[in-house]
């Protein structure tokens, strides 16, 4: 027996599924195991799944009963729509008569959703008032619309948000016979019943594919003799329990890019920033704010809906992409990828095979443009240059990047086609990368102004075997500084067994009271524990949009309490150092401005501004902000400096005026009140929240101006 306690994250991707054994107490890679995803197993995917994990526990000398995790991402929500393999939907509508009634028949009535690939989900309606759903009439109902040819069934009623009686009776009543069902209000609490409706739509759509994926992967890892709960890689960055997925296998949607910034955040310190997932086909991008990735709703075939996942830009550039020349210029790299024209990359190519090699164009499928280029090798068959082999022959790669290939080999590929442009090898190199990184920079800056992050803090965050390949001429073209984590190939199984629960509650609340906000704090907590996380592990943020009138609170914890740090204590001029870097600034010019033991506040004069960063006692940098101040007070007089920092950072220079964000730290805890509209709300929740504090433990208040 040993005391050894290990996390397993297995990432299910298009062509390989790779799975991690990460050591609980150190968060150290112990094995990793890596097979073809067996998309037509007659397990499908489960078996896959299965075979890595195995594989894992082989290569790590590792048994079952020390595994105290396990999870894995997939693709199968986004392969079923992607693909069309989806059930006939029956919506139930449900509402009240006269006016109201119209109105929310009308809102339910749901056309068959195009899902933006040619395939589409046949939707069939049908509408009853209120007062006619009893648990008598419910089960009359669902054999109506399975007599119109419903496989799964929808419920959802106008304001249904606000009490589900009916919704519930449908559900319950298709599920006794057998036939999956979806209540609206279960998908979302918000207002909007159109949205709500689709929504729960879409879910019902992939519930039979689904249902067997989680029927089949939960049986063949109870086979491999583990006995803890099996959990599921939702979208937004957090894991479920299997259970779950059986009911809102939506949730599910971009697992995969959310597993991988997950695994970088937990090797990075990078609090603001653009990652990257970088692969052989496509590139997801998006957005890490405040040490957490941007989330937002789903848009699925042009439809708006209310699931919640990463805010992911998807290009189809990435290592593997294929150039397109004409005679005297590169015309454009990708989307065609090399793994699509079943062609090797020239960097992973013997040299002596090109000896005597020429170049050629070809067409990699009908109706692709004809002017991609590949090598005829000297055995007959052929290679494709790539990002990768650019990449390659530029020598931007070191020794241990992934896509490190050979610098002979993709020299002498990228010479012929400097031979046919006219130009030398280092040049065509860099204007294949520069075609690359030109599509990649407008997508960053999109998101940079999205969520206002200011430039001067972001940094650019690689994850996915081609990280390197297209991260780092990336920011040499926009000067902002990049990392790439170890392991950078398997970082979304990290991602996956180190991710946390994650829950959200979401209502539609005009002018939200501090009571309000408490209240949904509340909710979250709970279910984060009914989901499996520890209490005193979650976290609690809260996001307010004035416009939508919504107010989400979100919790994150994890599923067992950690006795060990995830990485060595950070000393005092270690943090300063790791701001100072941030901050541009020398270490010389940083200020220790507080100093808990748990968290420092460290400041800089930075363009006649105040830059603040706040670092956790583990290193990572939690806050970081280009304009702020922070005072340490006693809680008598904590509300009191709220409102002077709230009155001293606010922005009155413009004709609107834009309130500061407010952090509050005591103790071991951080409480972000960034976002929050009114000085009453900070106030009010300080007083709710913290209403327990020592009266000798020392308060830091921290306020951030905003800028337009």
């Amino acid at each position: 027996m040993t005391d050894r306690k290990v996390r397993i994250g297995i990432d299910v991707g298009g062509t390989h599924t790779k799975a991690v054994a990460i050591d609980n107490a150190t968060n150290q890679l112990i094995s990793k195991g890596s097979v073809m995803t067996t998309h037509h197993h007659p397990r499908g995917v489960a078996q896959g799944v299965v075979d890595s994990f195995q594989e894992c526990l082989r290569n790590g000398d590792i048994s079952p009963d020390e595994v105290i995790f396990i999870a894995h991402s997939t693709t199968q929500a986004t392969n079923a729509l992607l693909e069309g393999d989806v059930a006939t939907v029956g919506v139930l509508g449900m509402g009240k008569g006269g006016i109201e009634g119209f109105m929310s028949k009308r809102q339910t009535r749901i056309d068959d959703i195009d899902l933006g690939t040619g395939k589409s989900i046949h939707v069939l309606s049908d509408y009853a008032l209120v007062k006619d759903v009893t648990g008598q009439t419910a089960p009359s109902l669902v054999d109506h619309m399975a007599e119109q040819g419903a496989q799964v069934i929808v419920a959802s009623k106008a304001f249904g948000v606000d009490d589900a009686t009916e919704e519930k009776l449908i559900t319950d009543a298709a599920e006794a016979k057998g036939m999956g069902a979806t209540a609206a209000s279960d998908i979302t609490k918000l207002y909007g019943l159109k949205t709500r409706t689709r929504t729960a739509a879409l879910n019902a759509s992939i519930l039979p594919k689904m249902l067997e994926t989680a029927n089949s992967t939960e049986a063949s890892v109870r086979e491999a003799g583990i006995t803890v709960p099996l959990m599921i890689m939702r979208g937004d960055g957090g894991v479920m329990q299997v259970e779950e997925m059986r009911h809102k296998p939506i949730l599910t949607m971009l697992s995969g890019p959310a597993a991988s910034v997950v695994g970088a955040l937990m090797y990075l310190r990078a609090s603001n920033g653009v990652y990257f997932e970088v692969g052989g086909t496509s590139t997801n991008i998006g957005v890490i704010k405040d040490a957490r990735p941007a989330v937002d709703y789903s848009v699925i075939g042009g439809h708006r809906t209310y699931v919640n996942s990463l805010d992911v830009r998807v290009l189809g550039v990435a290592g593997g992409s294929m150039v397109r020349a004409g005679d005297h210029e590169i015309v454009d790299v990708g989307p065609r990828s090399a793994h699509i024209a079943d062609l090797p990359y020239a960097a992973f190519t013997e040299p002596s095979l090109f000896e005597g090699a020429s170049l050629y164009r070809f067409q990699p499928r009908p109706g692709d443009p004809e002017d991609y280029v590949a090598i005829r090798l000297n055995d007959g068959s052929s290679c494709a240059i790539t990002n990768t082999c650019a990449a390659n022959a530029a020598g931007l790669l070191d020794e241990g990047d992934y896509s490190r290939g050979s610098y002979e080999s993709s020299r002498a590929a990228v010479k012929l086609l400097a031979d046919e442009i006219g130009a030398s090898i280092e040049e065509t190199a860099e204007a294949i990368l520069r075609r690359s990184c030109e599509k990649i920079i407008p997508v960053v800056d999109e998101l940079l102004a999205k969520y206002k992050l200011e430039p001067d803090q972001v940094v650019l965050v690689g994850a996915g075997g081609g990280a390197s390949t297209l991260l780092k001429y990336t920011g040499k073209l926009t000067g902002h500084p990049y990392q790439i984590p170890e392991n950078a190939e398997v970082i979304s199984s990290i991602g996956v067994a180190l991710a946390m629960v994650r829950e959200m509650v979401q209502r539609t609340i005009p002018n939200p009271t501090p009571d309000d906000i408490v209240q949904l704090k509340r909710e979250a907590r709970e279910l984060a524990v009914r989901a499996g996380a520890v209490e005193e592990t979650i976290d609690l943020f809260i996001e307010i949009d004035d416009q939508a009138q919504t107010v989400t609170a979100i919790a994150m914890g994890s599923t067992e309490v950690r006795t060990t740090d995830l990485s060595k204590n950070c000393s005092r001029e270690e943090a300063v150092e790791l701001a100072a870097e941030s901050m541009g600034v020398a270490p010389s010019q940083v200020d220790v401005t507080a100093d808990n033991g748990y968290f420092r506040v460290l400041t800089a004069d930075k363009a006649g501004r105040q830059a603040l960063r706040v670092v956790d006692s583990r290193g990572f940098i939690k806050v970081q902000r280009a304009n702020a101040q922070a005072d340490t007070v006693t809680p008598q007089d904590a509300s009191e400096a709220i409102v002077h920092a709230w009155n001293n950072t606010g922005n009155y220079s413009m004709q609107m005026v834009l309130n500061p964000d407010v952090y509050i730290i005591a103790g071991g805890r951080l409480v972000d009140y960034s976002g929050l509209p009114e000085l009453d709300q900070v106030t009010g929740l300080f007083a709710s929240e913290f209403e327990d504090i020592a009266p000798d433990e020392p308060v830091i208040v921290v306020a951030a101006r905003n800028e337009l």
